[in-house]
């Protein structure tokens, strides 16, 4: 071939390629610049030519920019996941690949090929489903290896509106390192969407998930587990990495955190603010790159508002809030859980089921399910489990009367003329004026009426705040 036929090869090339080119000189001004079928950039060939790569992206820097790192460096940068402005404005995320141009020792400019990361992650999650497809294949089992997500986004089953929307939500923000703070009642599947989330960022991916119920351990033996600990910090404490170093580069989920300790939300609020951690007793400290999801099963404001969560805290992990919806208010997705689970337990457990009649699918449909999804799938398996046909019909339901399944008749209020409080008011009544007694038998000292009432000094001061019993109040 010519030379000119080179060149006509090279362009041809170009032209069906899906991802940009962008060549610049040693002074980051674009030389080359090829994107014919994306959008990415924001700007046209005859524009971009002669222009500093900073005009076309402005709010990237000669520190943040990947093409000023390469010149300054002379080291190539693969797969970099860059989040900027582009030429029109526009929000995107590209991965990246940018390499130096070296001539004779010296560097004359560099290259970057670039694709829209929306593209990769798809293409990434179909080979993630499809490894656990073969893998399940294999061993007929999932593999459950420590500090794994085994979730993605194709294992949460819905086609309703709220539970779509909240996929395409969660997708976006994927790759990004803010915190997380997900809502939902107990069985809606929380950890489910957390997991996806970690499985969909091909920063963290194949880094550690650890998850950590909150509510499942003391204050102090917690601190330990998330920090880490010192040897000769207290008896039998040995030198040991907490959840946060074992979890670098990765995910730290934190289940239930309005079940942490407050003086312990303190510690992980400086964490997550400046992403050093000090191990229990000791000296040194460690800079970790952790992304922090975090849950609760009650509204996080009411959380907030009854002293169980921080408001600093509240404020911080909220950067990016996800509310899951309970299965109650998506019923469209009820025929498919039911769908699934019955083929999850006919292999599981060697039945044919087929599905389910039209009453009892009624029945299913109608019905609250107050442990959302969990309830769903227990129900589904303990019907499997006894069931000889191949239809679930409503005598199948695990009740001794089907009655369970039925809608609740609506508690009556109670007459006027009751002589009783209702019961919650009575208790709140109760305990509000027990640790007035208390205040004033401590003389107004708090933590001896902490003692008195055997409860955590910051469990007093909750309780107070709780009661709005100000210092006038306690005084009367």
């Amino acid at each position: 071939m010519t030379q000119v036929d080179y060149k006509f090869l090279f362009e041809s090339m170009l032209t069906h390629l899906k991802q940009g080119i962008l060549v610049v000189d040693k002074k980051a001004n674009v030389i080359f610049y090829n994107e014919p079928v994306t959008q990415i950039a924001g700007i046209n060939a005859g524009e971009a030519v002669g222009k500093n790569i900073l005009e076309i992206f402005p709010d990237l820097t000669t520190e943040t920019s990947t093409f000023y790192r390469v010149l300054r460096t002379g080291k190539p940068l693969v797969d970099y996941v860059q989040t900027y402005s582009n030429f029109k404005g526009e929000r995107v995320t590209t991965l990246t690949s940018t390499m130096p141009l070296i001539n004779d020792g010296k560097i004359e400019g560099a290259f970057e090929l670039y694709r829209e990361l929306s593209t990769v992650r798809e293409l990434s999650e179909k080979i993630v489903s499809l490894q656990k497809e073969l893998y399940k294949k294999a061993s007929n089992e999932r593999n459950y290896g420590d500090c794994r997500a085994i979730y993605t986004f194709g294992d949460i089953i819905g086609k309703s509106h709220a539970i779509s929307e909240l996929i395409e939500k969660a997708k976006k923000v994927a790759e990004s390192p803010s915190p997380v703070l997900v809502y939902g009642e107990t069985g809606t599947g929380k950890e489910l969407f957390v997991q996806a989330i970690h499985n969909a960022s091909l920063q963290r991916r194949n880094k550690p998930f650890i998850a950590q119920n909150c509510a499942a351990l003391p204050k102090t033996l917690l601190e330990g587990i998330l920090f880490g600990t010192t040897a000769g910090s207290f008896t039998g404490a040995r030198d040991r990495p907490g959840l946060f170093e074992l979890a670098d580069g990765g995910t730290l989920f934190l289940d239930e955190i309005n079940s942490m300790d407050t003086e312990l939300q303190a510690k992980l609020l400086r964490v997550l603010q400046d992403g050093v951690i000090r191990r229990v007793g000791g000296v040194k400290t460690t800079v970790v790159d952790v992304r922090v999801i975090a849950s609760t099963n009650e509204p996080p404001q009411k959380a907030v508002e009854r002293g169980l969560l921080r408001e600093d805290l509240f404020y911080r992990l909220n950067v990016i809030s996800l509310t899951i919806p309970p299965l109650r208010e998506r019923k469209e997705d009820i025929p498919l859980l039911v769908e699934y689970f019955i083929e999850c337990y006919n292999k599981k457990l060697g039945k044919n089921v087929k599905g389910v009649s039209p009453e009892a699918m009624k029945i299913f449909v109608n019905y609250r399910w107050p442990g959302n999804v969990r309830e769903l799938k227990s129900t589904i398996e303990s019907i499997m489990n006894f069931i000889e046909g191949d239809i679930i019909e409503v005598k199948h339901l695990p009740q001794e009367n089907h009655n369970y399944f039925l809608p609740q008749k609506e508690v009556q209020p109670p007459r006027s003329n009751s002589n009783f409080q209702p019961l919650k008011k009575a208790v709140d009544n109760f305990e509000k004026n027990l640790i007035l007694k208390a205040i004033n038998e401590a003389n107004g000292n708090f933590a001896e009426a902490a003692r008195l009432l055997k409860v955590p000094r910051q469990t007093l001061h909750n309780k107070i705040k709780k009661y709005g019993l100000t210092k006038k109040i306690i005084a009367e």
